[in-house]
């Protein structure tokens, strides 16, 4: 019997059995031996230049995000990194940071629903983005920001998905572009966190983290 540490499997011990393919775990699915998924947040978009909240309104990149994406695509063929498929979320920003990657590496792309960002109900359009009451706010789990969606909704389409390309992760290898709602819970999945390294976490426009199952 092997148990998975809990910053493994997004905070969750889950015990299992060696088998000859892979992992068996208890309720009968099957974990592959250890692989990675990429993520990038997309470029920037307006409302990042105007400190505004995005949250799930659709705000466009600006021309400086599409440059950001497309040195990113070149940054992934001069690393030499191995995609298979580019997941994006259905958001114009994220939608077309991924589109400019793909075109420039040649790795396929589909939207994926579940990378949407987070709702956040009445703060979304207010300004800054640093407001200390907003950040007080994305530390409470149940709450839905007046209108939005909670942490714990966010984290449960988020970790679905991740285990559904953690068995995959032998096989094929995934970059996820969304959103820094997004990069957080992602984040929260691999690595234990506290409340306020949560609610500060984030990641700069473009900028591609690895994480490995």
């Amino acid at each position: 019997m092997v148990k998975i540490k809990d910053s493994e499997i997004g905070g969750r011990e889950i015990k299992m059995e060696q088998s000859g393919t892979g992992q068996s775990r208890e309720d009968g699915m099957e974990w592959k031996q250890r692989g990675c998924v990429y993520f990038v947040r997309h470029g920037q978009s307006l409302w990042n230049v105007e400190n505004k909240i995005c949250g799930s309104t659709d705000v466009p990149l600006t021309d400086k995000g599409r440059g950001q994406a497309a040195e990113t695509g070149k940054k992934i063929m001069e690393q030499g990194i191995k995609v298979d498929e580019i997941l994006y979320s259905p958001l114009s920003r994220a939608a077309e940071t991924a589109q400019i990657i793909s075109q420039a590496t040649g790795i396929p792309a589909r939207e994926e629903p579940k990378l949407t960002e987070q709702n956040f109900g009445r703060w979304e359009s207010t300004s800054p983005r640093s407001n200390e009451e907003f950040r007080q706010a994305k530390m409470q789990c149940a709450g839905g920001f007046g209108g939005g969606e909670s942490m714990l909704r966010l984290a449960q389409r988020i970790y679905n998905l991740l285990d559904e390309i953690r068995l995959q992760s032998e096989e094929r290898t995934y970059l996820l572009v969304a959103h820094n709602g997004i990069a957080r819970i992602v984040q929260s999945y691999f690595k234990e966190m506290t409340n306020e390294e949560f609610a500060d976490y984030g990641v700069r426009n473009c900028e591609i983290r690895r994480f490995e199952f």
